[in-house]
């Protein structure tokens, strides 16, 4: 499916709807975030969090590379939210807990950079890339692995 996003408004709708799309799972939500720089990763996961009543402003954890946010009143406990642009290889994400964190139904998973540790994403992961076209124009793409 892709959408075409011209506006912040635009790309906040987009991630509202697809928040109310998402049903739990017997394991975490796992959403692969892709694309270039500045091409709207993080402000999809921005967007995302508000969606889910998240507080504390979602700045991308990329000296942190993951962040977990608790969420309430939602399906989900956790919004982890993890940015793997500085790791050299997916193993990294493992010393991180990172089959515990997609082994629990109570996580939904954002990887921002998810092609990079593409190898050890699960299967069934939600892949979104996202298409710079101008200032203020985004092509979105969802794909399910």
């Amino acid at each position: 499916m892709k959408y075409v996003s011209k506006s912040l408004e635009d790309t906040k709708s987009f991630a509202k709807t697809f928040v109310e799309s998402l049903t739990t799972e017997d394991d975490a939500i796992v959403v692969a975030l892709e694309g270039d720089l500045g091409s709207g990763k993080t402000t999809f996961s921005q967007l995302v969090g508000e969606a889910l009543g998240v507080r504390d402003g979602i700045q991308s954890p990329t000296f942190l590379i993951e962040k977990i946010y608790e969420l309430f009143d939602k399906p989900w406990k956790h919004l982890v939210h993890i940015d793997a642009y500085r790791l050299e290889k997916p193993e990294e994400l493992l010393h991180l807990g990172w089959q515990e964190i997609i082994s629990r139904p109570d996580n939904l998973v954002l990887v921002e950079w998810a092609d990079k540790v593409r190898d050890i994403m699960p299967d069934d992961a939600l892949r979104i890339s996202f298409t710079f076209v101008d200032e203020t124009t985004r092509e979105i793409d969802i794909h399910e692995s």
